[in-house]
């Protein structure tokens, strides 16, 4: 094989797939884009990106109540019988043994046989002008209850912690589909180019079950997956200078890759080379913009007394107050996990009556204090917060091993009731929608099932969620998938 011949295949192997179907002139490009969705006329929203420019700000559907959201995830799904879903009725059962109506056809992680009803721990008062229920653990939450909106007829098609993360976050119970904040800033872009538009902030000690799956980008370009910023040393990974290399040393580095991923494109068209130069001018930016956006050292002391927190340290406390930071410097989506929630009774960190008291203490003052933060700074109007888990827990005390209660109380999961808040953007402050029995265990009035909450959300982003679509594996995917789902119109202002 001659020279000629060994670039001429060199260059036909580079060539994708979207340069064929663009270049080739059967028409077979425009059919394939007909079929897509993505030529006009389809009744689909045509998410249209300049590669050098992957996190641009895009215009929605229609005008959006939200503009970012900050998301508080619980990993392990607290018990809503401890915290919002006061069952008075529930405390009179305590002890006996569960009703085989609650039994028949249910199915369940640890419970064998016949469980005993578990009456609510702790105890429940009214709260503000709208009366909402909250139990003593959480004393600086119940002062913000006229500001939330709380669904406690949420459900789930999951009963097992990883699975039912995963359909809270990507819609699908399975690996590999894109995320809530990938999907947004995909659709949405970001206001600031300087951060990502979807950054991840962890506390607890560990990674929920699934890690990085649940902020990941699935299908959709990997610059749209989440960006998990880190408690201690650098706050995202590499990006400070190695040892040696000072600003100037990067930018030569950068300006000669540059040229060399431009002088790619010239020679293949693909446009993923261009979203490659802008994802290391972006990570360029963030050398400068990220530790100054992610340090709290310079916020004032009536703010750390405010928060609760503590500079240098892992702590839950810590990334409320980076969520704000975060959003008043135009990132899209902030996702806060804190592990800790999984209260089975097997142990003392898992107990109701102990673990479960302590982390309500860890999380009561830094959301009351989120709350209050945006509020005065006129950011809640716009800014979205979400608080939950992935499923409920049972009125039932977990026997594992078909055990009777001991020292430590655990409740069971429940995918069939659940509850959530949400405040802020779009959202009715001080209601409550849905309800369940009167042991709340099954959702008795208005479900709400996860894929419903994905279908509001997008909808307080200005997309009917429908029609955010993009073509993967013969399928027009959503975040919504392919079951029914409706916005659940009952929680919008």
């Amino acid at each position: 094989m001659n020279l000629f011949q060994h670039l001429r295949t060199e260059q036909l192997r580079h060539v994708t797939r979207r340069n064929f179907l663009r270049d080739c002139t059967t028409g077979l490009g425009g059919l394939w884009l007909a079929s897509q969705g993505l030529a006009s006329g389809s009744g689909k929203v045509v998410v249209s990106r300049d590669p050098s420019q992957p996190l641009g700000p895009l215009a929605p559907s229609f005008a959006p109540k939200a503009k970012r959201v900050i998301y508080l995830h619980m990993v392990g799904a607290p018990s809503q019988l401890e915290l919002f879903d006061y069952k008075p009725s529930l405390a009179r059962y305590d002890g006996k043994d569960c009703p085989q109506e609650y039994l028949e056809g249910q199915r369940f992680a640890f419970i064998q046989g016949v469980p005993k009803m578990l009456g609510p721990q702790y105890e429940f008062k009214q709260h503000g002008q709208s009366g909402a229920w909250v139990s003593d653990q959480l004393p600086e939450m119940a002062k913000h209850v006229d500001k939330m909106c709380f669904i406690k007829s949420m459900q789930t098609d999951q009963f097992n912690h990883g699975p039912a993360q995963l359909l809270v976050h990507t819609g699908n119970q399975n690996l590999g589909y894109p995320s809530m904040g990938s999907w947004i800033t995909w659709g949405l872009g970001t206001e600031n180019q300087n951060l990502p538009g979807f950054m991840v902030l962890i506390s607890g000690g560990r990674l929920p079950r699934v890690g990085a799956s649940l902020w990941g980008s699935g299908f959709l370009p990997s610059v749209y997956q989440g960006v998990q910023c880190r408690s201690t040393g650098d706050p995202v990974l590499n990006a400070a200078n190695p040892a040696g290399v000072d600003r100037s040393i990067r930018r030569a580095a950068l300006d000669a890759l540059g040229q060399l991923n431009r002088k790619t494109h010239d020679d293949f068209g693909d446009p993923e080379t261009i979203t490659r130069i802008a994802q290391y001018e972006m990570a360029y930016r963030m050398q400068v913009s990220v530790p100054e956006v992610m340090s709290i050292d310079d916020e004032p002391a009536e703010v750390h007394e405010m928060y609760g927190t503590k500079p240098g340290k892992e702590s839950f406390a810590n990334n409320c107050l980076l969520a704000r930071r975060l959003a008043e410097n135009g990132v899209r989506f902030i996702q806060l996990f804190d592990w800790g929630w999984d209260s089975h009774g097997s142990s003392k960190s898992e107990a109701i009556n102990f673990g479960f008291r302590s982390k309500c203490r860890s999380i009561d003052k830094p959301v009351a204090a989120l709350l209050s933060d945006l509020e005065r700074r006129g950011m809640l109007e716009d800014t979205l917060v979400v608080w939950g888990g992935e499923f409920g827990r049972t009125p039932m005390q977990e026997n594992r091993g078909g055990g009777e209660r001991n020292a430590f109380v655990g409740r069971d999961h429940n995918p069939n009731a659940f509850t959530i808040w949400m405040a802020g953007a779009g959202v009715k402050p001080g209601i409550t929608y849905g309800a369940t029995d009167e042991m709340g265990y099954h959702v008795a009035e208005n479900p709400v099932h996860v894929r419903d909450l994905h279908a509001t959300l997008l909808h307080l982003f200005g997309f009917e969620h429908k029609r955010l679509t993009f073509p993967f594996q013969g399928l027009d995917q959503k975040l919504t998938g392919v079951k029914p789902a409706s916005v659940v119109r009952g929680v919008l202002a």
